[in-house]
């Protein structure tokens, strides 16, 4: 018997294209991984896994990479993974864990381990970017994937949009940082901020500007001496996604 044709897909099929493609290689429940934090040098990685329905129960308006939508269409998107999805999850990396296991290590690690716990068992697994191995379920890291797959863009929005949660509620214990606004991003207000203040202990003390800000001790704040790691607030996601801040815990 010969083996199947190979399946092209281009973007202009849609997002959803690859997605009923594997279905019909007899794939049934895919899941899609991805994160959100990589480039932020403040708070934690975020790392969701999503395994949407087949057909129209899974299309969702408007679903695509969360860094393209406004944060209202993130929320309303959001809302509607989590309300349609088969099985979703959500893992994240404390700022420490970041710094002392690397970003990469922590970055394929979250999405094995959000990919793992779905409740769901995936029959095929897709990545943005990075390959994830370990799963016990064939799989492929796709180039952009959140904008060439709808699972990865639900994991991409349900992951940004937990994160942006925490950093507001992390901007409630470290208000001088502007975390609401900014993210935990080095954008120039957040900069001015650690040049004042020094950082935080949410702060990724193996990311250059933050070692920087640490080593010149300027301000008042909890600049990188280890104790600090010592008691911070740790961040706790309910099932429906609501954040809370849990008093204590060692860093």
């Amino acid at each position: 018997m010969l083996p199947p044709g190979r399946t092209i897909i281009t973007r202009a099929d849609g997002i959803y294209a690859l997605e009923r493609a594997l279905r019909r290689r007899g794939f049934a429940q895919i899941a899609g991984a991805d994160e959100a934090g990589r480039g932020a040098c403040a708070g934690p990685l975020v790392a969701a896994a999503v395994i949407l329905p087949a057909g129209r129960r899974g299309e969702i308006d408007g679903l695509t990479d969360s860094k393209l939508l406004t944060p209202q269409a993130r929320e309303r998107i959001y809302d509607e993974v989590v309300k349609r999805a088969l099985a979703y999850q959500v893992v994240l990396v404390p700022a420490d864990e970041v710094d002392v296991r690397g970003l990469h290590v922590c970055n394929v690690s979250a999405m094995r381990r959000a990919l793992a716990a779905l409740t769901t068992r995936p029959d095929y697994v897709l990545t943005d970017g990075f390959p994830v191995d370990g799963l016990g379920v064939p799989g492929l890291a796709v180039w952009k994937g959140d904008r060439v797959a709808a699972c990865v863009a639900a994991a991409s929005v349900v992951a940004k949009v937990t994160r942006d949660r925490v950093m507001c509620q992390l901007d409630l214990d470290h208000p001088r940082y502007g975390f609401a606004e900014h993210k935990g991003y080095a954008t120039p207000e957040h900069s001015a901020a650690l040049d004042r203040h020094g950082p935080c202990v949410e702060h990724r003390f193996s990311y250059i500007n933050v070692a920087a800000a640490a080593a010149r001790g300027h301000g008042s704040g909890t600049v990188g001496v280890p104790a600090a790691r010592r008691v911070r607030a740790r961040v706790r996601v309910g099932e429906n996604g609501q954040v809370f801040g849990v008093e204590g815990g060692a860093g």
